[in-house]
């Protein structure tokens, strides 16, 4: 069955709303049961509970497409997957901080269609779907900044250890750092979702999964921005990430990499 891309954003929004109610209702819960994982990253009864409930609508209303989810892995064969993280940023979440979200997004074969970003502790909401542009909270359209010197920007990052396994990558950061304008290190789904709406210009993380970039990535494009890799290849299946408002981007890249 054909799927128009209007009434798959229409999902992505509903599998998004559907997660919200499971995780609003554990955030900062007394008896939220936390267990790590084996790559020592925790995982939450919330995050559990919100991606089953992606799982059991798409089990109605999408039984053919394939799924990628955080917690449950990859199942089915089909060139339409939904790419599923119920909470990206469950470090924050499991210590109430409100910076984290659900990230819903649908690729057929290499292209990323639609997009979702829903942070509810924060009250935001990102949306895309490819050719149509970017939009946040109230249907605004989004857009990147116009900033066009490092000395005019704002770079966002994710946490310190992670650039450990970067080659130079903490030096590198922190160089790039003394360029710009302001620097801060929220991480996750936020830095990206700031460049693609104009409030800072560079957004840089090592090590994310295709889940932790997909939605994210779709968005800033949309925007007007543009997505890589830390070493420039397109795209968000690379395992790092730089979002730039385009402009800086291969200003950027070049420092990363010299």
């Amino acid at each position: 069955m054909a799927f128009d891309i209007t009434t798959d954003l229409d999902l992505a929004l509903r599998l998004a709303k559907a997660a919200d109610m499971e995780t609003t209702a554990r955030f900062r819960s007394a008896d939220l049961h936390v267990e790590t994982k084996p790559d020592m990253t925790p995982v939450s009864d919330a995050d559990t509970a919100a991606e089953q409930s992606m799982l059991d609508l798409l089990a109605v209303e999408r039984p053919d497409d394939a799924i990628l989810a955080e917690e449950s892995g990859a199942s089915g064969d089909s060139t339409r997957t939904w790419i599923l993280d119920p909470i990206d940023g469950t470090k924050q979440f499991v210590r109430g901080l409100p910076s984290w979200a659900t990230l819903v997004a649908l690729r057929e074969n290499d292209d990323t269609l639609v997009a979702v970003v829903s942070a509810p502790a924060l009250g935001r909401l990102w949306w895309a779907a490819k050719g149509q542009g970017a939009w946040s909270d109230d249907g605004k359209a989004i857009a990147v900044s116009g900033v066009t010197t490092l000395s005019e920007s704002v770079l966002l990052h994710a946490e310190l250890s992670g650039w450990d396994d970067v080659p130079g990558g903490p030096a590198k950061l922190v160089d790039l750092s003394r360029e710009c304008w302001q620097s801060r290190g929220y991480g996750d789904f936020w830095i990206h979702c700031l460049v693609a709406e104009g409030a800072a210009e560079i957004a840089a993380e090592p090590g994310p999964s295709l889940w932790d970039l997909a939605a994210p990535a779709l968005i800033v494009e949309e925007a007007g921005g543009r997505f890589t890799s830390l070493d420039g290849r397109d795209g968000p299946t690379h395992g790092s990430a730089l979002a730039t408002n385009g402009h800086l981007h291969d200003t950027v890249l070049s420092a990363l990499n010299s």
